[in-house]
């Protein structure tokens, strides 16, 4: 199969996504789940085991194959969950969705990740595989700090000699950070965020 091929098959399967999230909306919609927050809260609370298991699914699918963008997902996990549950449920999506990019890319090479990456993004990051430990270092603070893409970051790390054991930890002790705080921008607004922390 062709990168433009798979690219294409991609773009269909996002699209799909895309659709189905829009069909849920207006059949929610029509329910009255969206008149208020506390109405869509409600709704989610009654599905104690259902509703935060799908929401996990769909942050790991979207980090894999991204059928909306992520902060979109991520507000919308502390909005139905709270932040507490919203933040544990986006952390666990995220980190086993960067879990399977990364063994995908090792399983399948560079051919895989062309696929996967634009290459716009792949071309400006390329430089940073030159150096292993300098790769490290910016990788961690690429997780760390939301700055970069680091679904596709996830996915070169693939092509580098980094440990499979070692990017985990990265992922782990990395992300919580970078998901809070990118969820509570998204929430609240940097304004909010600023005068919490001072």
């Amino acid at each position: 199969m062709s990168i433009t091929t798979s690219r294409r098959l991609i773009n269909f399967i996002s699209l799909c996504g895309f659709f189905a999230l829009i069909f849920l909306t207006v059949y929610f919609y029509h329910l009255g789940i969206f008149d208020d927050l506390q109405s869509l809260q409600e709704f989610v609370s009654q599905k104690t085991f259902w509703a935060p298991l799908i929401f996990v699914l769909i942050q790991i699918l979207q980090v894999v194959i991204p059928i909306i963008p992520g902060g979109i997902s991520l507000a919308a996990g502390v909005l139905l969950f709270g932040p507490l549950e919203g933040f544990l449920y986006n952390y666990i999506g995220i980190c086993i969705g960067s879990l399977i990019l990364f063994w995908l890319g090792r399983q399948y090479g560079r051919p895989l990740v062309l696929r996967l990456v634009n290459e716009k993004t792949y071309y400006k990051y390329i430089h940073w595989l030159d150096n292993q430990k300098r790769f490290d270092r910016l990788f961690t603070l690429a997780i760390f700090f939301p700055i970069a893409p680091d679904d596709a970051l996830c996915l070169m790390a693939s092509l580098t000699k980094i440990s499979f054991k070692k990017f985990t930890w990265i992922i782990l002790l990395a992300k919580p950070a970078s998901v809070f705080a990118y969820s509570l921008v998204l929430l609240y607004g940097s304004e909010h965020i600023i005068q919490f922390l001072l």
